[in-house]
C-alpha cells in the first residue's frame, strides 16, 4: 500500500514538474540552452528543488556541456557565501608562482577554514592555461579566484554542490562526439584532489 502511495506521489510530482517546465520553456527570460528544451528545464527544476533555490536562478547559472550540467564559478561562490556569510581570497606570489587560496570564518564556531591552494603553475601543468578559448592568459587573477572557489566548495560544501562541476572543469574533459565516451581528462587537480589532500594518491597521472 505504501509503495502505491509513493508511486502516485512521484507521478504527481513529475506531472507538476512537466507543467512547470512547459510554462517556462517559451519565456524570453530563459537562457538559450533552456528555450524550448523541456528536458533541460526539468533537470534545472530538479536541481532547484534539491538546492532550495528559485528555478530561474539555477537556469541563469547552468550550462550543458558534453551532455552534462555545469555551473559558472559565480554559482559556487554564491553557495560559499550562502553557507558562511562571506568569502575571502588570499593572493600570493608572482608569475608562475602566483597563487590563490579561498578562506572563510565559520560563523558558528569562529574557526578559519582554508581551501586548497591553486597556482598559475598548476593551471599550466594541468592544461587549463593552454586550452582553446581559455581565459587564463588574459585574466589569470580572476581565474585563480574562480578555480580556488570551486576547489573549496568541493571540499567543504558537498551537500550544496551535489557533485556538480564548473563550466571550465567540464570543458577540461574531452569527449568522443560519436560514442560519448570520455577520452581525456586534464583536471588531475580535481580528479585526485581528495586523495592528494589526504596523502592517499601518489600517481601523477590521476
Amino acid at each position: 500500500m505504501n509503495e502505491l502511495i509513493t508511486q502516485d506521489t512521484e507521478a504527481s510530482a513529475f506531472e507538476l514538474a512537466q507543467r512547470q517546465a512547459k510554462a517556462l520553456q517559451t519565456s524570453d527570460l530563459l537562457p538559450t540552452q533552456f528555450k524550448s528544451n523541456l528536458g533541460n528545464i526539468l533537470i534545472a527544476l530538479e536541481y532547484a528543488k534539491r538546492l532550495d533555490m528559485p528555478p530561474l536562478s539555477i537556469m541563469q547559472s547552468m550550462y550543458v556541456i558534453h551532455g552534462k550540467p555545469a555551473f559558472d564559478a559565480k554559482f559556487f561562490i554564491a553557495q560559499i557565501v550562502k553557507r558562511y556569510g562571506s568569502i575571502s581570497y588570499e593572493m600570493t606570489g608572482t608569475s608562475d608562482d602566483a597563487a590563490c587560496t579561498v578562506w572563510v570564518v565559520d560563523p558558528a564556531t569562529g574557526e578559519k577554514i582554508t581551501g586548497p591552494e591553486v597556482t598559475l603553475k598548476m593551471a599550466k601543468s594541468e592544461g587549463w592555461y593552454s586550452k582553446a578559448g581559455s581565459k587564463w592568459p588574459t585574466m589569470p587573477d580572476l581565474m585563480l579566484r574562480y578555480r580556488a572557489a570551486a576547489f573549496f566548495a568541493r571540499c567543504y560544501l558537498p551537500d550544496l554542490i551535489l557533485g556538480l562541476q564548473t563550466i571550465d572543469e567540464v570543458r577540461d574533459i574531452t569527449v568522443d562526439q560519436q560514442t560519448g565516451a570520455v577520452t581525456e581528462v586534464k583536471t588531475r587537480g580535481i580528479r585526485g584532489l581528495k586523495q592528494r589532500l589526504t596523502g592517499g594518491d601518489n600517481d601523477p597521472s590521476s
